[in-house]
Parts: C-alpha cells; sequence; structure tokens
C-alpha cells in the first residue's frame, strides 16, 4: 500500500474516532483501543490516525480559533460537525504539525469532504482553507 493511500486511510479513522468524541468525550485511552478494536487497520494507518487524533485533541483550541478567524459570513456554531473535524485535520496536518504541505491538506481535506460531506462541503472546505492557510502564511495567495 502506497503512504499516500495509509495516510489517507489514517485521515478517515481520525475523522471517525473524533467525530464521535463530539458527542462522548474521551475520558481515557480505553475509548481509542475500544475504536481500533472496532476498526482493525495496518499498524502504519493506525500509528498516522493517531499521531493526528493526538494532535487534534492536545491543539484543538489553537486549532479552532485560526479558522474561526477564517470564517466569514459564518459563525463557527454553525459549521457541522463533520466539517468542523475535517478543518481540524488539515489545519493540524499542513499548518501546525507540518506533517504534509498545505497543499496537500487542502486536496486531502477536499477529498474528505466528498466521501463524508454533502454535496457543497468541498467547495465550502476549500474556501475556508484557502483562508486560512493564507492568512496564516502557510501559503502564498497566487495573483
Amino acid at each position: 500500500m502506497l503512504v499516500g493511500e495509509r495516510r489517507r486511510k489514517a485521515r478517515v479513522a481520525a475523522l471517525q474516532f473524533l467525530f464521535g468524541l463530539e458527542f462522548h468525550p474521551l475520558e481515557g485511552k480505553e475509548e481509542l483501543e475500544d475504536f481500533w478494536k472496532s476498526n482493525p487497520y495496518r499498524k502504519t494507518v493506525r500509528f498516522y490516525a493517531e499521531k493526528l487524533i493526538r494532535g487534534i485533541i492536545e491543539k484543538q483550541e489553537e486549532i479552532d480559533e485560526i479558522i474561526k478567524k477564517s470564517l466569514t459570513k459564518w459563525k463557527w456554531e454553525r459549521v457541522g460537525y463533520i466539517e468542523k473535524i475535517i478543518l481540524r485535520i488539515a489545519v493540524y496536518e499542513g499548518g501546525i504539525s507540518g506533517l504534509v504541505s498545505a497543499r496537500t491538506s487542502i486536496s486531502e481535506a477536499i477529498e474528505l469532504a466528498k466521501m463524508f460531506g454533502a454535496e457543497d462541503t468541498p467547495k465550502f472546505i476549500n474556501g475556508i482553507l484557502d483562508r486560512v492557510f493564507t492568512n496564516q502564511n502557510w501559503i502564498e495567495k497566487e495573483k
């Protein structure tokens, strides 16, 4: 399996786990272990997914503040759970941690949006992330 494929599977797993946390806050390591029992993945997928999950949980307030500053005509409370999680993954992975390039994280976020979001979700995600990454100077705006 190619690195890109493993990372995409890891993003999907991270999204699924983080979505569950929106309804049942993390109380300990058991939740993550239970998640892996129900969702068996290769070790490499699991390793990268856990890197994303732990980083996003640790930096969630910072990530959310970065995203909120780039929302125009939208209130954070109006953004759906799936969209929030996709945005968090991209901001953490391609911005804060630099695990992948900014452009890769935006492209992958759009792919997640196509898989899990509504019809207009990819366009919404792309617009927000373009603003976030430009505002943070993680990418330069093309002229």
